[in-house]
């Protein structure tokens, strides 16, 4: 079913670390050194999250990483999307169904529609549960449908 992947939780545990240190430049070994993850992948996480924009990276004896934006301006969709892609939930969505790249039911497919609006609702969610709600579990917002679907 869905599933993060480790790169995704791998980032997830230092970006909730990152929001605790509060703007203070935080070393992928010190994250190797405080949670049982591999350095190397979580240096090269944190330099992907960095290309993107969501942390800043400086060299030296007190570098490291810090998150770029406020905790409350990051979401789980845009972490989610940098590392992962964005949700798919079926082939129709890839692209890669059928031997030509599209989908031989798609015509008269009868889920094709209902599981994109449940792939969106996903993403939906995923966009309302921001960075902060993470580090902070009690703030977790309640999300509740946009819309009757």
């Amino acid at each position: 079913m869905l599933q993060f992947t480790k790169r995704t939780e791998y980032a997830l545990i230092a970006l909730v670390h990152l929001v605790d240190r509060r703007g203070e430049f935080v070393s992928a070994r010190e994250l190797a050194d405080r949670y049982p993850v591999p350095p190397r992948l979580v240096a090269e996480v944190l330099k992907e999250l960095q290309r993107e924009g969501l942390v800043d990276s400086q060299r030296g004896a007190a570098g490291g990483y810090a998150l770029a934006r406020p905790a409350a301006d990051i979401t789980l969709a845009e972490i989610v999307t940098v590392l992962e892609g964005a949700p798919l939930l079926t082939s129709c969505d890839t692209g890669f169904a059928g031997t030509a790249g599209s989908c031989e039911v798609e015509p008269t497919c009868p889920i094709r529609s209902p599981i994109h609006r449940v792939r969106d609702r996903i993403r939906d969610v995923l966009s309302h549960v921001t960075l902060e709600s993470l580090a902070h579990p009690n703030a977790l917002p309640m999300v509740t449908p946009t819309e009757n679907r």
